[in-house]
């Protein structure tokens, strides 16, 4: 949705107040620890790059969308998403220069509010849009590189994403809002705002919502989500801040393209289907049968207070639980207990197995629950999906007419507890003419996560998908106790126009797999960083101009997801880690705005994944869906340009461009490297080398309007550089009108259209595991919104 994002930013540049108000909001408490003043083009005044959107300029977004989309057209920054309205976590992808995090790599950082999200990973994590609904952000502020020393994420290779919920409004306001769209999407929403109360000490606010849509493609999928939150703030000598939502998902996925001739073949679907066939084989692509369900429950607490006229101190508490499960319909039933020629296969018998070992498939049966063998000579016919099969076992015609396909409906359960606390202090103290400002931190959190997948029979293939409860074998159950501590500080000394900050961190991790069916041992891992730096130096020699510079040494702990491979020998494996270097120079005055940053970053000791979904589709059995090790890493080097220009009153025009050089090293191992298939050398996928953005936003009497394009240069798909995606150009476009300008009975009515990808533009979106995903068409969205 590239509108939303440069329209954001477009009035982020041109407008002084809105800035200032973010500064009231979270957004300033960073700035405060920092000694940074929020300014107009980046967000906040630091040695590292930054942008920032703001709590008015969300009402640019549609209301149906996730909130990663709201940033794809800041500097640096790619996001793409397989479904029309974000209604996809398997196929989401986004990157910062370049670093990634898509469904087998997260490099980025997100927060929100600054509190920790728990990772990104499909399996266990939660991105942005388990714990906020997008009409309540307040603003998303995304550090790029270096990064701020505080950031809470222990995945921030490559920056931080902060997403920030909006404050309480000072007055009592009830609004309501709904949203039609197309690929049958509606969405229903509403906020009450108190205002203020128990005598102006207290702002809190509750809202609720409620959408579904479909997929683009042949609109089967039966996506939802339900989602209620409440805040908090107070006022005086100690600020309280509070925060909880629940979110309540189910997702139909899409699947991956395996080649760039499936692509030009088939441009328009991903190759699920929307009927069932009656057929396992062919089922197993059932969209329906492909589902992510999560639940998150996410709360916090903050505290800040000042005293000493010198001393600022933060502390702060968070509790997160996730829950949820992946679904697949594998073409089979697992065969685990040896019934013996002739007899009912237990597992359809109501049979029960905690592990095992896997004897064999059961593909057929009779109508007695017995096993039924592919005809001799018989060579299957099945042309569909993932190119077919010769393998006479998956075809229904090389067995009797009366045979009934047997196909399970696979569960991966996910859970996950968090509970951490976060500590930071500052101390201001002027010596001399220098101002000096110290500041320390620390960060714990506890993470009790659990995995386990079991195997339901389809109860009759010749009817539907539903399937037995309980399952007929538990394929594997354990658990993942983790904690992690980081400590900082941070000295910053200012001197007439210099400033100047060095600090140290680091990340103590411990992580622990524990298999409770007692079937692979018990393994422990320590990841401890060494002691990282960072430091930066800015230097304003004119009113209105900024200098500056930075350096971060970041790190990313061996996450629990390495662990979900049992047998793979981890024994060598290393934390990733990466260095990363800006410079750059800002400018604002007036009607002009414009920032230029260079960056090059070194990210080392890359673990990589290898997907078991192939052109010939996915392994169902194996415990994991791949394998990690060590492979090199990635060298990028590039530059952010950003400029903003108001020339005339209501007109806001805004341009970005991103130049990224982003290429594999490799392990210093030749036999290594191509054993993992690494060119050294070779461009990283999903990586494109250029980006630029272009919006016109205009505003006049009661009426909005604004239209934007993104541009999105070439990426590799796979890393040997054999397939290259397409550049692509999305052109988004918005209209708006205050009804309430013509009837005063209607004054605080509303109504909107957004339009996303306005020329259909045909496209590959996220890439991952070597394969892509097809992006959404363009897609409708109207919205009427009334305030009470």
């Amino acid at each position: 949705m590239a509108f939303a994002g440069a329209s954001i930013l477009a009035v982020a540049i041109a407008t002084p107040a809105m800035a200032e108000e973010a500064g009231e909001a979270a957004a300033a408490d960073d700035a405060g620890y920092l000694g940074g003043e929020t300014i107009i083009v980046t967000g906040v005044r630091t040695t590292y790059n930054n942008a920032e959107t703001t709590e008015g300029m969300i009402a640019s977004a549609p209301a149906i969308t996730s909130p990663l989309s709201i940033i794809d057209t800041l500097p640096g920054v790619s996001v793409q998403e397989g479904d029309a309205f974000g209604f996809d976590d398997w196929s989401t992808a986004f990157a910062v220069r370049g670093f990634q995090t898509n469904l087998d790599a997260q490099q980025i950082g997100i927060t929100v509010d600054g509190m920790p999200n728990g990772g990104s990973n499909y399996g266990g994590g939660a991105k942005a849009n388990r714990y906020i609904d997008t009409a309540n952000i307040g603003s998303v502020a995304v550090s790029q590189g270096t990064t701020d020393i505080g950031s809470l994420s222990n995945e921030a290779l490559g920056g931080t994403i902060d997403f920030r919920t909006s404050d309480p409004a000072e007055e009592m306001r009830l609004r309501v809002s709904g949203s039609l769209g197309s690929f049958d999407a509606w969405r229903v929403y509403g906020r009450f705002d108190t205002g203020d109360i128990l005598g102006g000490n207290v702002r809190a606010w509750i809202s609720a919502s409620h959408q579904e849509a479909s997929d683009w493609v042949e609109q089967s999928a039966e996506n939802r989500r339900d989602h209620f939150a409440l805040k908090f703030v107070t006022t005086g000598q100690v600020k309280l801040t509070g925060y909880a939502s629940y979110d309540d998902t189910h997702e139909d996925n899409y699947d991956q393209i395996f080649s760039a001739q499936q692509f030009e073949l088939y441009p328009n679907t991903d190759g699920l289907t929307a009927t069932w066939s009656q057929v396992p084989f062919i089922d197993q692509v059932y969209r329906r049968g492909w589902s992510t369900l999560r639940e998150n429950f996410f709360t916090y607490l903050k505290a800040e207070t000042r005293f000493a006229d010198s001393i600022d101190l933060k502390v702060g508490g968070y509790y997160h639980k996730n829950s949820g499960r992946g679904d697949w319909v594998p073409p089979y039933i697992v065969d685990i207990i040896p019934d013996g020629v002739g007899n009912p296969e237990s597992e359809i018998m109501g049979a029960r197995t905690e592990g095992g070992a896997i004897l064999g498939q059961v593909f057929f049966v009779d109508a007695n629950g017995v096993a039924l063998s592919p005809a001799d000579g018989c060579v299957s016919t099945l042309t569909f999906p993932y190119g077919g099969t010769s393998n006479p076992a998956y075809d229904p015609k090389c067995y009797p007419v009366d045979a009934i396909g047997a196909q399970s409906y696979r569960h991966t359960h996910y859970g996950k507890d968090r509970l951490g606390f976060t500590g930071d202090v500052t101390w201001e103290q002027d010596v001399g003419a220098f101002q000096n400002r110290l500041r320390g931190g620390i960060w714990y959190e506890d993470t009790k996560r659990r995995e386990w997948r079991d195997w339901h029979y389809i109860i009759d293939t010749r009817v539907g998908y539903e399937y037995a409860n309980p399952s007929y074998w538990t394929q594997y159950r354990r658990k993942y106790p983790q904690d992690t501590l980081k400590w900082y500080i941070e000295d910053q000394v200012e001197f007439g126009p210099v400033r100047a900050n060095f600090g140290i961190k680091q990340f103590i991790n411990h992580l622990e797999r524990i298999d409770l069916l007692g079937e692979t041992s018990g393994v422990k891992i320590k990841s401890k960083s060494d002691i990282l730096l960072s430091g930066g130096i800015q230097f304003e020699p004119m009113e209105n101009l900024n200098l500056f510079a930075g350096y971060a040494e970041n790190f990313k702990a061996i996450s629990d997801e390495i662990l979900e491979r049992p047998l793979a020998d981890i024994d060598n494996l290393n934390p990733e880690t990466a260095k990363n270097y800006e410079a750059g120079i800002r400018y604002n005055m007036g009607m002009l705005q414009a920032s230029a940053t260079w960056f090059k970053s070194k990210f080392d000791n890359r673990i990589i994944f290898l997907s078991n979904s192939t052109s010939t589709g996915p392994d169902y059995l194996i415990g994991t869906n791949g394998s990690y090790f060590n492979a090199g890493g990635i060298d990028s080097e590039g530059v952010e340009l950003l400029l903003n220009v108001s020339p005339v009153e209501g007109l806001r025009l805004f341009g970005s461009f991103t130049y990224i050089d982003a290429k594999y090293k490799g392990t210093g191992d030749a036999l290594v490297d191509e054993a993992v298939g690494i060119v050294p050398g070779n461009r990283v996928t999903g990586i494109p080398k250029t980006m630029f953005a272009l919006s016109a936003d205009y505003t006049t009497g009661p009426f909005k309007a604004g239209i934007s394009g993104k541009q999105t240069g070439k990426r590799m798909v796979n890393i040997a550089n054999t397939w290259e995606a397409d550049s692509y150009f999305l052109a988004d476009a918005y209209v708006g009108v205050n009804l309430g300008a013509f009837n005063d009975l209607i004054r605080d009515v509303s109504l909107d259209l957004v339009v996303n990808n306005l020329t259909d533009e045909s496209y590959l979106g996220g890439i991952s595991g070597d394969y892509a995903w097809i992006g959404a068409p363009r897609s409708v969205v109207v919205t009427l919104t009334a305030d009470f």
